[in-house]
């Protein structure tokens, strides 16, 4: 699988087939991306996709058992 979105996948996600149009959609979405030196929308599939960079951490890799001192714990 690619790391970044098709252009194909772009117009689902926005909507829109223009380039200036899909980076005003992506903005009020709120989906973080960046223009490339053609003007093209770029978004990483992990902003989708909701991975956070971490390669496959898991559940095992999740901190557990933490409060803040605040709380009192």
């Amino acid at each position: 699988m690619d790391m970044f979105l098709s252009p194909m996948e772009l117009v689902v996600l926005t909507g829109r087939k223009v380039k200036s149009k899909q980076v005003e959609s992506l903005r009020r979405m709120g989906v973080p991306f960046f223009v490339n030196a053609c003007g093209r929308a770029v978004v990483a599939r992990s902003a989708i996709e909701g991975r956070t960079g971490v390669a496959n951490r898991g559940e095992s890799g999740a901190r557990s058992g933490w409060s803040p001192a605040v709380l009192g714990a």
